[in-house]
């Protein structure tokens, strides 16, 4: 099946905020896109079980997606700054983008050998 450069980029972005979604309704304390002040965005250090270890098995996906970002999250939520939230939003989308042609760029070089 081939897949067009923008239909893939729009899958794979609605992917990864789904992704981000779901794994912080689950793993985190508080239902968002984004965990709340103090949580880490890996999702790790839950004390029950179940948690723990669905947080284990996901997080080699979480550093892939969120980890190059990371430096801009601590930089954005200084204490003495409140950024507005379209800047993650933004930013994880431009990122996600790169990511996301960078799949598909590779995944059609596998193909067509």
């Amino acid at each position: 099946m081939k897949i067009s450069r923008t239909k893939f980029v729009i899958l794979f972005l609605v992917s990864a905020f789904a992704f981000q979604f779901i794994t912080n309704a689950l793993l985190g304390s508080e239902v968002g896109l984004f965990p709340g002040k103090g949580e880490s965005f890996l999702g790790t250090g839950s004390p029950i079980a179940w948690k723990s270890t669905v947080s284990t098995i996901l997080l080699p996906v979480k550093i892939v997606l969120i980890g190059p970002l990371l430096p801009f999250v601590e930089f954005l939520t200084r204490p003495e700054s409140d950024p507005p939230p379209p800047f993650f939003v933004i930013g994880f989308a431009f990122y996600w983008t790169i990511l996301a042609l960078a799949i598909h760029y590779f995944l059609s070089k596998i193909r067509r050998s």
